[in-house]
């Protein structure tokens, strides 16, 4: 089997109005039926056993190594996580010589899975191993790459719901709806007639909170500072727990919440200067943190940020509690994904030892919180 001419659909098409990959496949006269390949399939499943069935049920048509292509390569997307539901294989008019055509939600991630589809049916013909775990985080890992934000990704869900065509037009947030003189672009959750001075006053959060107090809006007391021993001291004047974060930094990246002690705002302080040599420190207010997407007068969607925790069992320490819940597929990093990954980092670790606890401590019996993610 040899595939040429890989290309990215990416709009309505021949096939589909999904974005696709498209392949031409030349497939040897022995590989045009399976059939003909004793064991192949059997082989095939015992590398991938959640593969589709192969051909149409009930009937008798000979399946092709360019349809295993075209399953296996929708299959892995679907594993991975990818929602992918649309492929086809067609022979031409030139003997063994097939388009196949498979829906993708992430371009390189289409890429990929057609790639690893090429080495999985390899491993078949061949008997050689293939790790399909290893094949599904890499596809995992990409697609959290480069998929679009939850805010985004929300936005182009209700225009495609309303029949809306876009493109992505870079491989970060910015997005085109409709084609024309009628195109509207995005870029993450701002739109084209979001001013430069709104955007401007939203990236700071100090200028945010002046501008929100002149109004009447409560707002929680605190300044920038200029050092960890600045942070301490801005603190000290609040009194009580504060929280520490980048002043212009957004998705609560570098962002630690209820600290009192000294060690924790320190360590605070040097995790948001990273993200930003601005930071804010400001009294913390207890209750849960919300992400919220109005468009126009409407919310569309909301999503509760909760602080990463985990709950002993008297056996595992915590750094192993830790590790069984990043197992979990759900997580993983920045904030593409639904749930987070806990990072065990410098904040983390100094509530530990507020708490008289270290990562290795075996039979933790409460609660270990770090910062919120």
């Amino acid at each position: 089997m040899q595939v040429s001419r890989i290309r990215a659909l990416r709009g309505p098409n021949l096939w589909s109005r999904h974005t696709a990959i498209e392949a031409i496949v030349y497939c040897a006269e022995e590989e045009r039926s399976i059939d003909h390949m004793p064991g192949f399939e059997i082989r095939l499943r015992e590398r991938f056993p959640e593969l589709a069935m192969l051909g149409p049920a009930g009937h008798d048509e000979a399946v092709s190594m360019a349809q295993v292509l075209e399953f296996a390569t929708l299959g892995l997307q679907a594993q991975a996580g990818c929602p992918v539901t649309f492929s086809r294989t067609a022979q031409t008019l030139e003997t063994g010589i097939y388009q196949v055509v498979v829906e993708y939600s992430e371009e390189a991630v289409g890429r990929l899975a057609l790639e690893i589809a090429q080495d999985l049916c390899k491993a078949a013909v061949e008997d050689a191993s293939f790790d399909l775990a290893q094949a599904l985080d890499r596809l995992r890992e990409l697609d959290e790459d480069v998929r679009l934000g939850p805010s985004t990704g929300a936005i182009v869900y209700a225009a495609v719901a309303r029949n809306i065509p876009y493109r992505r037009l870079t491989e970060g947030s910015m997005v085109q709806f409709g084609w024309g003189s009628r195109q509207r672009r995005i870029q993450a959750a701002e739109t084209d007639r979001t001013s430069a001075v709104a955007e401007s006053i939203a990236q700071d959060k100090e200028l945010s909170k002046i501008l929100l107090h002149a109004a009447g809006v409560p707002v929680p007391t605190g300044r920038p500072v200029l050092s960890a021993e600045d942070a301490w001291a801005a603190a000290c004047e609040i009194g009580g727990a504060v929280v520490v974060k980048p002043q212009d930094g957004n998705q609560g990246k570098g962002a630690a919440v209820n600290l009192s002690s000294r060690e924790q705002i320190e360590a605070a302080y040097a995790i948001a200067y990273e993200v930003s040599d601005e930071v804010l420190v400001e009294r913390y207010l207890p209750g849960h943190d919300y992400r919220l997407l109005v468009i126009g007068d409407k919310l569309i969607a909301a999503a509760r940020r909760d602080p990463p925790l985990v709950i002993g069992d008297g056996v595992h320490s915590i750094r192993q509690l830790v590790e069984r819940v990043n197992s979990d597929p759900r997580r993983g990093e920045g904030h593409a994904t639904s749930l987070t990954r806990i990072r065990l980092d410098e904040v983390a670790l100094a509530r530990l030892t507020s708490a008289g606890l270290t990562p290795g401590n075996g039979a933790c019996q409460r609660p270990a919180r770090g910062p919120a993610q």
